[in-house]
């Protein structure tokens, strides 16, 4: 039997911190802290529920997040 494969550890950070960012430096910060894949996202939007392990969202407004979540 294939091993269970192990999913990559999340980076050791908060979203709570990039609330109120510009959206572009938001998802530099998010990169450069070792996030894989970072989505932004229009207030409302309809996306898809599934986790991602190593994904951070944004949702953004006139420029700015204004909620961030992981997954």
């Amino acid at each position: 039997m294939a091993p269970i494969p192990t999913p990559p550890a999340e980076p050791e950070d908060s979203p709570e911190t990039y609330v109120g960012m510009e959206a572009s430096s938001a998802e530099r910060r998010a990169r450069e802290r070792g996030w894989s894949s970072v989505r932004s996202l229009p207030p409302g939007a309809i996306i898809t529920m599934e986790y991602r392990v190593g994904r951070l969202n944004f949702e953004v407004g006139h420029g700015r997040v204004t909620r961030c979540w992981k997954g």
